[in-house]
């Protein structure tokens, strides 16, 4: 079960050195969500009404909020720190584990170094969400026509269960493919292919790890918006540091486990180096 729940003991015992990264990323995740379109999508599931327009549902799922114009603002925004503090992050992270160092020397240059990378596999990972959302939206959107309401609420839960595990199943082929670009140097075909063979043997612990950590904030996110919107907000913000921070740090630390790397923060404090 260390594929499970390895990252979080690394999250916590470091805490106060990773938080930093996520806090920016956080604050623009949670301004993103649109907590009028989940509640309109969750109060039509749940009365099993499903009176939904396709934009009603596609706002629900869709990682930019089209409510207004500042709206989008922070969505690109959240988009714009993901790239800045993730790339930040992961070479923190990995520079920790590969020489048992919390400090901030080489991370930057690192960055300089990863930046267009992170860029490019961010926008391919946000197009490639957005034409899941959609077609999931489409298929949900047909599903609420039918007549027999009872019926098209399993149906409607059936295909969000079985799209949200193809989901999941995606991130999990390209998972390791920034820590391996970051600790390798390989170029991104190269990083693609080898990160895969990786990712192919602990595929269905990885799969397992995900859906314990984003199934519950799927879940408080549903709820959250039926909250008042600024405590939906606050919360939101501290659900989203740590759904961030576990995003990122079992990257590292599952690369770490998968390549037989050694992990000299496990071996020795850094104070004695």
């Amino acid at each position: 079960m260390r594929v499970v729940f390895d990252h979080w003991k690394y999250i916590f015992k470091n805490l106060w050195f990773v938080v930093p990264f996520a806090v920016m990323p956080a604050v623009f995740l949670a301004l993103s969500v649109d907590f009028s379109g989940i509640r309109y999508l969750a109060r039509s599931f749940f009365t099993a009404e499903l009176e939904l327009e396709y934009t009603d549902i596609f706002r629900a799922w869709s990682f930019f909020r089209f409510d207004s114009v500042l709206g989008v603002v922070y969505s690109v925004l959240a988009l714009v720190c993901i790239v800045i503090f993730t790339s930040l992050l992961l070479a923190f992270v990995e520079k920790h584990m590969r020489i048992g160092k919390r400090t901030l020397s080489g991370v930057f240059s690192q960055f300089g170094t990863h930046i267009w990378s992170f860029i490019g596999i961010t926008l391919l990972f946000t197009v490639v969400y957005e034409l899941w959302a959609a077609v999931l939206s489409a298929v949900l959107f047909a599903v609420s026509a039918i007549n027999a309401k009872t019926f098209a609420a399993v149906l409607f839960a059936f295909f969000a269960l079985v799209f949200m595990f193809a989901l999941l199943f995606l991130i999990s082929m390209f998972y390791l493919w920034l820590p391996c670009m970051q600790i390798t140097g390989f170029r991104a075909y190269s990083a693609l292919l080898y990160s895969y063979r990786l990712a192919v043997e602990v595929r269905w612990k990885l799969i397992l790890s995900l859906l314990i950590t984003y199934a519950p904030c799927l879940i408080l996110i549903i709820g959250l918006s039926f909250a008042p919107t600024w405590l939906a907000g606050i919360l939101a913000f501290i659900l989203f540091v740590f759904a961030y921070l576990s995003f990122c740090v079992r990257m590292v630390s599952l690369y770490f486990e998968t390549d037989k790397l050694d992990r000299e923060d496990l071996l020795r404090s850094y104070r004695e180096l």
